[in-house]
């Protein structure tokens, strides 16, 4: 498999080139991509610096590297394009044809897409997330009924990250709450879950994979036998059928997927931050 290298350049943190940059990149399996982040490029000096770095790699590796541009400066940008490298810069691509749209100029402003350009959404988002964490693994009851979504699933199917996940990119109240096992063997909810029956999502994962998951907390043990794990998984999704609580798999999905099927079933929908 041939492999290149790609960088993700921008004046600020670099989060909305390497968003649009890898999904890009997904539809391109033939190759391996050895990815850097090159944030806060923002001034000429950086630039050069740079550029003079990327011409390093390029020279070492024989082949010219891929560049996600998201700077707005024209004397950064204008650099950066000298670099011995294929540029693509992703404003460029769109700003213009949202500025023809919308018959108006764009600011033109650094950092609008993760910065604190909105206090109001970035409160909501950072209540979110402290409500994931207060609320992880079954810390906490407290306010559950805020919630917009309680995961629930066997030890290590993916909770904790999805739930925090949910916060951090829909700013949804989403917390998480472990089935132990005389749950699973009586194939009953949690007593504290039962009046939020409308907000529940279920996890299962393969009984292979979930092993191999606990395996690296606890080798060898009881409670990462694939034996165990498969008596759980099966135990759980019998619950969720008999509850009518909706589920999936987690074992081959990303979070992102994970958090967009269960906002798609339980008609979740709050605003991209």
């Amino acid at each position: 498999m041939s492999t290149l290298h790609v960088f993700f350049v921008s004046d600020r943190t670099g989060i909305t080139a390497e968003t649009l940059g890898n999904g890009l990149l997904t539809q391109f399996d033939q190759f391996q991509f050895r990815r850097q982040t090159l944030p806060f490029v923002n001034s000429t000096e950086k630039a050069e610096a740079t550029v003079q770095y990327i011409n390093h790699v390029a020279e070492d590796s024989g082949r010219r590297p891929l560049i996600f541009s998201t700077t707005v400066t024209d004397e950064v940008r204008a650099i950066l394009r000298r670099a011995d490298a294929i540029f693509f810069d992703l404003f460029e691509t769109f700003i213009p044809a949202l500025e023809k749209a919308l018959d108006t100029q764009s600011t033109h402003e650094a950092g609008r897409a993760h910065g604190l350009s909105d206090a109001g959404r970035y409160r909501i988002r950072m209540d979110a997330i402290n409500f994931a964490l207060e609320h992880d693994d079954g810390g906490s009851t407290r306010k559950l009924e805020q919630a917009d979504l309680i995961i629930i699933a066997p030890s290590r199917c993916g909770k904790t990250p999805t739930s925090l996940y949910l916060a951090m990119q829909h700013g949804l109240y989403a917390t998480n709450y472990p089935l132990i096992e005389e749950d699973l063997e009586a194939l009953r909810l949690p007593k504290v879950l039962q009046p939020f029956e409308s907000k529940l999502f279920g996890l299962t994962s393969d009984p292979e994979r979930l092993a191999q998951v606990r395996s690296e907390r606890r080798p060898g043990s009881p409670y990462a036998s694939v034996t165990q794990c498969a008596y759980e998984l099966r135990q759980a999704e019998g619950l969720y059928k008999r509850r009518g609580i909706p589920f999936v798999n987690s074992a081959n999905m990303s979070v992102e997927e994970i958090a967009s099927v269960a906002m798609q079933e339980k008609k979740l929908r709050r605003e991209s931050f």
